[in-house]
């Protein structure tokens, strides 16, 4: 209900404030319009730029924190974030700011899913399973497309298909099909006429344009991740670069109102014979990617799905259009070339083949034209892989210092610091201290090593019981100093100790504050405990039943 209601809401906004192709073609007064192409978009970014003020990090979340909330095990969504971000994405969205619905979607699905599990006090796991759920239920509404729900729910948040997390998933997918079908019900994102592939060999075709698209996703992808960037160095406040966005594109709208909102109807055009020229799918592509990268990077709040899918398709209607008639073959309606562009560029943004093909075969019902999909996406996701990543959303972890790329256990492993490992059971001994006396601390409690602190407590090395055998009994402690014994700071995480440690023989390691003070140390075996604990977790949490 959540989704459907969203979804209208958007709707009505764009009718609303002149933002429709249909609003824009009913409304007699020009100078109105004019007018609504240009504020509308700047009114809505400065809304968004104050409410993102209200955000604990001050910035609208993602899919991308769903993910890592799962794959890190680090807490559940925080309701008030996920509430703030869904309104701030209307507001961008009823105002024709170029980004999309399901995004915002997707992380308000996990949103109420974590929010109910910490309703029930449901554990990590369960918390987890919830979040996965309203993703599904989220995704299976607005594309009526259950299956492709599911999928999306274990392809990109959960990673991995176990039998405890599928039951619940897929009933929530299901049931939220069903629900919004019955009560609620919107139109699907597209439909699609009969479409057969007219010969196999444009199966090859196929392939070409997934590679092809696989550089228009690694194009677009690269562009939002510079334009953030680049909006992070400007000398201008936070909460006004999304209305200075929203003016660049109400103006550049005024030329090409195409690139307003989500791109819903162009998507629609794409699929049809003759709707645009090939200049003209090329010119709207091009300012559609811009205009998506200006407005995200600049900070306002959307996703990156509903853009993805309109380039993928104008791309792939531009594909087919321009080797038809340089070629003069006779190929399969454009609709074929378009879904197949559409897919091949929108699986490596979000990560998902398999879900973006599904959605094909759920929305269409053609068995061809999803092969033909799935003939474009395979080598697409493994083209843009080797020069992007697994996903923007991977991408963007990365940047903020989750990285995914290893696995789930190292991701986890570098959320814990060697902090929450400390031991007190060490010896420490003065740095003026003689041989003797650093002897005895040692024997005395039964240990093998001791560290040298000065009066202040900082650390100063390391002495070993054995060296100090040799050593007369008067000589200072800190002639037998090993300086360059490993030690860490508290605040490294257990994966970076324990690469530290690959080839560390010894009792434990000193560890230090940020200004160089002796708090505690960590043995080898707490690590492997660690490590064991989180395997065992990961464990239960992916295999087993219940």
């Amino acid at each position: 209900m959540l989704a459907n209601g969203f979804v209208a809401a958007i709707g009505w906004l764009n009718d609303l404030l002149l933002i429709s192709p249909r609003s824009r073609m009913m409304e007699e007064r020009a100078w109105l319009v004019t007018l609504a192409i240009v504020a509308v978009p700047t009114a809505g970014g400065l809304v968004g730029g104050i409410l993102h003020r209200f955000i604990p990090d001050r910035r609208p979340h993602s899919p991308a924190d769903l993910i890592a909330a799962v794959q890190t095990r680090e807490g559940r969504l925080p309701l008030r974030t996920g509430f703030l971000t869904g309104l701030s994405s209307l507001v961008s969205l009823g105002s024709g700011a170029s980004v999309g619905q399901y995004g915002p979607l997707v992380h308000m699905g996990g949103t109420v899913g974590s929010g109910l599990a910490r309703l029930f006090r449901a554990g990590t796991t369960s918390d987890n399973i919830a979040i996965a759920c309203g993703v599904a239920a989220a995704i299976s509404t607005v594309f009526h497309a259950p299956i492709a729900g599911i999928l999306f729910a274990h392809e990109v948040v959960l990673r991995h298909f176990a039998l405890r997390a599928f039951a619940p998933v897929a009933f929530a997918s299901v049931l939220g099909h069903v629900t919004a079908q019955l009560i609620w019900p919107q139109p699907p994102l597209f439909q699609v006429a009969e479409a057969e592939v007219a010969h196999l060999w444009e199966f090859g075709l196929f392939v070409v344009l997934g590679v092809a698209s696989a550089g228009v996703a690694v194009a677009y992808m690269s562009a939002l991740l510079r334009m953030a960037r680049l909006a992070g160095r400007m000398k201008v406040p936070a909460v006004l670069r999304p209305a200075m966005a929203g003016l660049g594109l109400g103006l550049a709208a005024l030329w090409m109102p195409d690139i307003l909102g989500m791109g819903s109807e162009t998507l629609r055009l794409a699929f049809i014979e003759g709707a645009f020229s090939h200049w003209e799918l090329l010119l709207v592509l091009t300012l559609k990617l811009l205009a998506t990268a200006w407005c995200l990077g600049m900070g306002f709040a959307g996703g990156v799905f509903s853009p993805a899918l309109v380039i993928g398709s104008l791309f792939g209607a531009l594909f087919g259009s321009l080797v038809g008639s340089l070629l003069g073959l006779d190929l399969s309606a454009l609709v074929v070339y378009s879904v197949c562009g559409m897919v091949a560029v929108t699986a490596p943004v979000i990560g998902a083949p398999l879900t973006t093909v599904i959605i094909v075969f759920e929305l269409t019902a053609s068995y061809p034209l999803t092969i033909a999909a799935l003939a474009s996406v395979a080598l697409a996701n493994l083209v843009a892989s080797r020069y992007f990543g697994r996903s923007l959303f991977d991408r963007q972890l990365t940047e903020r210092g989750h990285d995914l790329s290893g696995g789930r256990s190292r991701a986890i492993l570098r959320t814990h610091a060697i902090s929450e490992l400390l031991s007190e059971d060490y010896v420490t001994v003065e740095s003026d201290a003689t041989v003797r006396q650093a002897r005895d601390a040692i024997v005395e409690a039964g240990s093998s090593e001791a560290y040298l602190v000065d009066a202040r407590g900082y650390y100063a090395g390391t002495v070993h019981l054995h060296e100090l055998f040799a050593a007369g009994e008067r000589e200072p402690a800190q002639r037998w100093c090993d300086a360059n014994a490993l030690s860490m700071r508290e605040d490294e995480t257990v994966w970076e100790a324990m690469n530290a440690m690959r080839h560390f023989v010894g009792e434990g390691v000193a560890v230090l504050d940020a200004d160089g003070r002796l708090v505690g140390t960590v043995y080898e075996s707490d690590l492997i405990n660690a490590y064991l604990e989180l395997l065992e977790q990961m464990r239960k949490e992916e295999h087993a039943t219940a």
